[in-house]
């Protein structure tokens, strides 16, 4: 059996879509297609099936898909644990947008510059979403918001960086009081359905603070754009350069003690990715 039919098997049950797994992979979507024929063949079974515009698993797809990405994790590792001198093999990391952004390229550049056996698949995502991923085996490592509940004991967590809360206001505000701006100005939320935009909740509520909501985003390159543009203030994690070029905002400390998003690394305690795992750890360190 082809692991790469695996492979566009897992990808197209992932996202619910042919067209998005061929994208991912790089391939026509006919190619997708006749992958698909030819591994259900193979097995003797349908495993997809369209409902609406989407294409999920059928009953036997969802009983192998499970044991699929256990399979196509252990040979994507097969070159990395076979190496002794040097490491070598496919990572499989998922991180959120800001660290893909901010964190991430630099350390990644090192790595492909001193080693050329290593290669790396980023599949981007908010936290919640990559979490399960990594819980599923579908990636190796995530780099994430620290979650709101106790992490799973096979997981190791590794904190990479801490990025307080503050007032993002246009440049003209930044020598206004911040919660004076909070209680007069439009207020634009950071999406409460990320780990980390639960913050300003908790800080609203002690602040006694109920602002006058007006529009909540799950991105903070975009939050940024609107308050430049005079849309309102926001309250937001100081997350890693670079941020949105062309726009004059600024970002103001708060008065009362602010919590911090952290962000970093996630993997299972014992993945055979563990060596690339550190290897990027230890590029992330570097670049301070």
């Amino acid at each position: 059996m082809e692991t790469r039919f695996l492979e566009t098997f897992v990808m197209v049950a992932q996202h619910g879509s042919l067209a998005e797994a061929s994208r991912r992979l790089g391939i026509t979507p006919a190619a997708v297609a006749q992958r698909m024929q030819a591994l259900e063949e193979e097995i003797g079974v349908p495993l997809l099936t369209r409902s609406g515009r989407r294409v999920q698993p059928t009953e036997a797809g969802h009983a192998i898909l499970a044991q699929s990405r256990r399979i196509l994790t252990d040979v994507r590792h097969l070159r990395g644990l076979a190496a002794a001198d040097a490491p070598s093999g496919e990572l499989r990391l998922g991180a959120i947008s800001t660290a893909l952004t901010g964190l991430l390229p630099a350390a990644l550049a090192e790595i492909f510059a001193t080693l050329p056996d290593v290669e790396v698949f980023l599949l981007p995502g908010t936290s919640s979403d990559l979490y399960q991923h990594l819980v599923d085996g579908a990636i190796d490592a995530a780099i994430v918001v620290q979650p709101p509940f106790a992490i799973l004991k096979s997981l190791e967590w590794r904190l990479l960086r801490a990025e307080p809360l503050v007032l993002l206001c246009r440049e003209d505000l930044r020598h206004e009081d911040p919660h004076a701006l909070l209680g007069s100005r439009p207020f634009i939320r950071y999406d409460r359905n990320n780990w980390g935009g639960r913050l300003a909740d908790h800080y609203l509520r002690k602040a006694g603070i109920v602002p006058r909501e007006r529009l909540e985003l799950d991105s903070l390159e975009a939050i940024a754009v609107m308050v430049g543009n005079g849309l309102g203030v926001s309250l937001v994690p100081s997350w890693a350069p670079p941020w949105p070029e062309g726009i004059e905002v600024a970002m103001l400390d708060l008065p009362l003690p602010s919590p911090a998003r952290e962000i970093g690394m996630l993997w299972p305690r014992s993945s055979p990715a563990g060596r690339l795992v550190g290897v990027l750890l230890r590029a992330l360190d570097r670049q301070g």
